[in-house]
């Protein structure tokens, strides 16, 4: 029985339902809208992010070939570019910023857990880039002849999945942020690296029953005030409680600290991590620093895989809008490898999606193809139906 959806059909299907509909009422973002409803602006922005479109141009070109399709999707008529770019300026982001931590909470449910025994909630902190061109983006003047975005993002170790995402402009520093927006959860384990360095942020997370995980600076002035006993063959090199003993620093945080130092042998580095538990063991506190590269790994992968370098528009709404369109669709992603227990990688999962967005096949089906059936399906006309 051939199959009658396709498969960026399918999933919108997995995003459709009250939630857009009330993100979509509370922002009023359908208001005297007539063609081009703030769904519409969704499928558009879905197919140029999974299919990898960064223009106009190219949106309305890949679109246009395919009317039967679009038909099926809810596009009643070709979308001309002058549609998508009105609508991009005038739609708030915030519709598309609510869809996101919707489907955040369905993704939170079915992530599996992370790689350590501990139980507590491990998430890593940090921000990345986004470069703009000045003269085409003057509202997010950054340096005197530069443009740029801060993306401030949590992730969450469970999945590694964004938890919480922060978009302001270039000039805000990590820390800040962090201190102003960042919500702080009983428990959890907090990592990030020496940009975030803040004794105050750090009493703050102590005061509300968390820990944090991160680099000393090479200049920390303390002072002794106990051992952990050492196990050899760990690459830990000493194991300290310390009080800080610069006025400043002291001030902010007067408790204890954990002082690790841990040699990295198969890079020849040698790392000082600093820590308010005392609990878990120094090399597991060393290998949570570790993990914390999966952060950069994601800020890398959407910069390679998705489209939030190059924009639309030159509106801050249609840049913000195309930037959370992206997250929805990375969530979209952990979705759908998370229900099914795909064993791929995301990256895999996204260029099977990429392939075959607008043709008629199951998506169950999809994640079953080898590339070899991949091709052989697509030499047939996109339309093979397969049994299992």
């Amino acid at each position: 029985m051939p199959h009658s959806t396709t498969i960026l059909n399918q999933l919108l299907n997995l995003l459709r339902g009250h939630d857009f509909d009330n993100a979509v009422s509370s922002c009023r973002a359908d208001r005297y809208v007539k063609h081009f409803s703030a769904w519409q602006q969704l499928i558009v922005l879905l197919y140029a992010q999974a299919s990898g479109k960064d223009s106009l141009r190219a949106i309305q070109n890949g679109l246009s070939t395919h009317p039967q399709q679009l038909y099926h999707l809810g596009l009643t008529q070709p979308v001309a570019k002058s549609t998508l770019a009105d609508a991009n300026a005038r739609c708030p982001y915030r519709v598309f910023e609510t869809l996101f931590y919707n489907l955040l909470e369905r993704c939170a449910a079915l992530a599996p857990r992370h790689g350590f025994r501990f139980k507590n909630r491990l998430v890593s902190l940090d921000a990345t880039t986004i470069e703009l061109c000045l003269s085409a983006f003057p509202w997010a003047k950054y340096k005197t002849l530069k443009g740029a975005l801060k993306l401030h993002c949590e992730l969450d170790h469970r999945g590694n999945i964004p938890d919480f995402v922060i978009i302001t402009d270039g000039k805000h520093y990590e820390t800040t942020v962090a201190r102003a927006v960042f919500p702080i959860v009983p428990d959890s384990i907090y990592c990030f690296d020496r940009g975030y360095t803040d004794f105050v942020w750090y009493r703050r997370i102590q005061d509300e029953g968390a820990f944090f995980v991160t680099r000393a600076k090479d200049n920390l002035k303390y002072a002794i005030a106990g051992q952990q006993a050492v196990l050899s063959g760990k690459g830990v090199l000493s194991d300290e409680h310390i009080t800080l003993q610069d006025p400043q620093t002291r001030r902010d945080y007067s408790g204890k600290l954990r002082l690790i130092a841990y040699y990295d042998a198969e890079n020849d580095r040698l790392f000082r991590f600093l820590t308010n538990n005392f609990a878990l063991a120094a090399s597991t506190i060393a290998r949570i620093y570790k993990a914390r590269w999966q952060i950069e790994a994601f800020f890398k992968w959407i910069k390679q895989n998705l489209k939030i370098k190059s924009f639309l528009g030159t509106t801050q709404n249609a840049v913000m809008t195309q930037i959370w369109v992206a997250m929805c669709y990375y969530l979209l992603l952990a979705y759908i490898k998370f229900q099914t227990r795909y064993k791929a990688s995301i990256y895999y999962l996204h260029r099977l999606i990429k392939e075959t967005l607008l043709d008629k096949l199951s998506l169950v089906d999809l994640l079953h193809l080898s590339s070899q059936r991949l091709h052989r399906f697509r030499q047939k006309d996109r339309q093979l139906s397969f049994q299992f």
